[in-house]
């Protein structure tokens, strides 16, 4: 609201203004002024004074209003200051938004990348795992140990068909009534199992030396026993820590060979693979934790994780035991150095316990405090084959 709007009330005051400052003049003179002004009949003193009355409510009205007027241009500044400040606000929020926005698409993208880039080496990693895996299975197809253990698991299907078979043709003719003149003819059959006594008689070299003899004496028969179990009636679902794959006559004669010839420690020619010297491991292992129980610790010595790695998977094939049966303070313990296995070995005696050293047929040459324990085995490498090496190295 304007001022100017209220100017019609000036007339009114003038004769306010114009009293105050004459003293001593009448109340007759005032009146007939404000008559002579308005120029109209003589109004009476009552109608002065409410006259006088609203031009002064006007007057204040005007001075209420001029204030409140006042008061709403400085609340209208300050909310426009207000407004500026948050428009500042409001443009330096986007501002800050906009960036955060492009720094997150930033950080999206760049995390997309690695992740990208990790599943594109995981995938050349699987795909190389299985190109490896593939290509062990072909050699296990290949080599004599591998089909060698497919056609016993073959036959050992057939075989249990064959017993259900004869079972069945057993219980059939026990229904029938058959004369006793057909009972000598079975006699026969069952003295066909007698054979394995003669083929432990013809064991014993003749240069074999005593103290050799004298180590596994008094358990001869239970190992030899053990082998012809493992080489004629393979189990592949057995106990943990027993042979669970086809043992060969070959295998069998290497064992013994170490166990009777050399009396437990020696070395053995490498039967060329190292699936194949795991396996023959794998049978001393079984035979020696048949005979001294959970005394016996095998300490394995490669000298790459590779070989180590190919260890570890063999003796779990061979012998039916997990990654738990592997440690410090477990059943088998894998090595790299000489030293280290030393003095593991040492502790172990120290414990009363009973340490077998495998050495792989990839160390050239043998510590000789590996030499103090009773129970070593090592794969000399075939000397030829070291030739060809050799000539290759230099060639």
């Amino acid at each position: 609201m304007n001022a100017d709007q209220f100017s019609n009330p000036e007339p009114t005051t003038k004769p306010v203004t114009e009293s105050k400052n004459a003293q001593g003049s009448d109340d007759s003179d005032c009146f007939a002024e404000f008559d002579s002004v308005d120029g109209q009949t003589p109004a009476s003193k009552d109608e002065v004074l409410t006259q006088i009355e609203t031009g002064i409510s006007d007057v204040e009205q005007i001075k209420s209003r001029e204030q409140r007027i006042a008061d709403l241009q400085v609340k209208e500044q300050r909310l426009k200051k207000e407004i500026a400040s948050l428009q500042a606000n409001y443009s330096s929020i986007s501002e800050q938004l906009s960036q955060t926005q492009n720094a997150m698409s930033v950080v999206v993208q760049e995390s997309l990348a690695h992740l990208e880039q990790r599943k594109q080496t995981l995938q050349i990693a699987i795909e190389q795992l299985e190109r490896r895996s593939e290509r062990i299975r072909a050699e296990m197809r290949t080599t004599f140990a591998g089909t060698s253990q497919e056609l016993a698991i073959r036959v050992q299907g057939f075989k249990d068909y064959l017993t259900g078979s004869l079972q069945d043709l057993a219980a059939s003719a026990e229904q029938l009534q058959l004369t006793s003149a057909k009972e000598p003819p079975l006699q026969p059959i069952v003295s066909v199992e007698p054979p394995p006594p003669p083929k432990k008689v013809a064991a014993p070299p003749a240069s074999t030396p005593q103290f050799a003899e004298q180590r596994f004496q008094s358990t001869t028969k239970e190992i030899r026993q053990m082998l012809d179990e493992y080489r004629t009636k393979p189990d592949y679902y057995g106990e943990p820590w027993k042979l669970r794959c086809t043992f060969e006559p070959i295998h069998a004669e290497r064992v013994s060979q170490w166990f009777f010839n050399q009396g437990g420690r020696g070395a053995l020619k490498t039967m060329g693979s190292r699936l194949q010297n795991i396996l023959i491991s794998s049978a001393i292992i079984s035979i020696l934790s048949e005979l001294h129980g959970d005394r016996l610790r095998a300490l394995i010595l490669a000298n790459m994780p590779e070989r180590l790695g190919e260890w570890r998977r063999g003796l779990q094939d061979c012998l039916g035991i997990t990654r738990a049966d592997f440690g410090p303070d477990r059943g088998v313990v894998l090595f790299e150095s000489a030293e280290a296995l030393a003095i593991k070995a040492e502790r172990l005696v120290k414990a009363n316990e009973l340490p077998l050293i495998i050495v792989d047929d990839s160390e050239e040459k043998i510590s000789l405090s590996l030499l103090q324990f009773p129970l070593l085995l090592a794969f000399a490498p075939d000397p030829q084959m070291v030739r060809e090496r050799e000539d290759d190295f230099f060639n």
